[in-house]
C-alpha cells in the first residue's frame, strides 16, 4: 500500500439544482428506472444524439479535472461538473439515479465506484476517478478517468496508466460478429501481466435512451458473455483494475464500493457505438 490514509465518509452537501427548462430522465424522482425494453441496436439518430451527450459528459469531466489537485474537496468537483453540464443543457445522469444525492461520482484510493461527493480533501499523493454521465437528447453519455493528485508513488502511477491502456485494448478487440466476452478476455489477459485484480462484480453496460439497458459487458473473460456485437449497439467499456484483490465492501452509504484489502484502485471508461470497421467512441473531447 502507499502509505497514504484510507478513505473515510465525509459531509456530503445539498443537491445542486436544475434548471426547470432541462429535460430530466424518466427516473428522476422514482426509487428506480423504468426497466428498458428497446433494442441494444441504435438507429443513426439516437447514435448522433449520444455524441452530443458524450461530449458534453466528457467536457465536463475535463473540466472537474482542471481542478484537481491537493486541498480541493471532492465536493467542488462535483460543483464544477454539474454546472457545465447544466450551462450546456444537459442533465447530470446520476443526480437522482436510484436516489444518487450527486453530479458525478469521485473514487478516491481504494475506492472502486460510485465515489459520493464531499467534505473529502484530496491529498498530495491521491489518485481519484471522475466519473461523469450526461443527459440530453434523450440519451445519455457516460465516461470516467483516474487522475493523479500532486506527487503519486510509482506504484499507483503504473496502476492508472495500465488501467488506461487495458480500456484502449479493449477498444480494440471490438468488431462486428465477436462476442461480448473477447473485451473481458483482453482486459484480464493484460491486467494478469502485472498481477493486477481485475474486478467482476462492476462492469460495463448498454447505454442508449437508458442510463443502464441491461446488457453486461464483464471485463473478465465471462463464459456467459456470448452475446454477439453488432453494428449499432451502444455500451460502456469501464475496467477497475486493483492493485490486490478484486474482492470488495460496500459502505453503509449503500453506494461507495471499497476494495476488501483496502489497496488501490484505478478505472477509465468510455462509451462506444459498434461500427462496420470495429468501435467508435462516442465520448471524445
Amino acid at each position: 500500500m502507499s502509505g497514504q490514509s484510507l478513505v473515510v465518509p465525509g459531509e456530503i452537501s445539498p443537491k445542486l439544482s436544475v434548471p426547470g427548462n432541462i429535460r430530466r430522465p424518466e427516473y428522476v424522482g422514482k426509487p428506480a428506472p423504468t426497466p428498458y425494453t428497446g433494442p441494444e441496436v441504435q438507429d443513426a439518430e439516437t447514435v448522433e444524439a449520444m455524441r452530443v451527450a458524450g461530449r458534453i459528459a466528457r467536457r465536463a469531466m475535463d473540466e472537474a479535472a482542471k481542478h484537481i489537485r491537493p486541498g480541493v474537496t471532492t465536493d467542488e468537483l462535483d460543483r464544477v461538473a454539474h454546472a457545465y453540464m447544466v450551462d450546456h443543457g444537459a442533465y447530470p445522469s446520476t443526480l437522482g439515479y436510484r436516489g444518487f444525492p450527486k453530479s458525478l461520482c469521485t473514487s478516491v484510493n481504494e475506492v472502486i465506484c460510485h465515489g459520493i461527493p464531499d467534505s473529502t480533501v484530496l491529498n498530495d499523493g491521491d489518485i481519484v476517478n471522475l466519473d461523469v454521465t450526461a443527459y440530453i437528447g434523450g440519451v445519455h453519455g457516460d465516461n470516467n478517468a483516474t487522475y493523479l493528485v500532486g506527487e503519486v508513488d510509482e506504484e499507483s502511477r503504473l496502476l492508472v496508466e495500465r488501467t488506461r491502456t487495458a480500456l484502449d485494448r479493449a477498444i480494440k478487440a471490438v468488431r462486428p460478429g465477436r462476442q461480448i466476452n473477447v473485451i473481458g478476455r483482453v482486459i484480464e489477459s493484460y491486467a494478469k501481466r502485472f498481477g493486477y485484480g481485475v474486478v467482476r462484480d462492476f462492469t460495463g453496460h448498454g447505454i442508449n435512451r437508458s442510463f443502464h439497458s441491461g446488457l453486461i459487458v464483464p471485463h473478465y473473460d465471462s463464459p456467459h458473455a456470448t452475446t454477439v456485437m453488432r453494428p449499432g449497439m451502444t455500451f460502456t467499456i469501464e475496467p477497475m483494475l486493483t492493485l490486490g484483490t478484486y474482492d470488495y465492501e460496500q459502505w453503509d452509504d449503500g453506494w461507495t464500493v471499497v476494495t476488501k484489502d483496502r489497496r488501490r484502485t484505478a478505472q477509465f471508461e468510455e462509451t462506444l457505438v459498434v461500427t462496420e470497421e470495429g468501435a467508435e467512441i462516442l465520448t471524445l473531447p
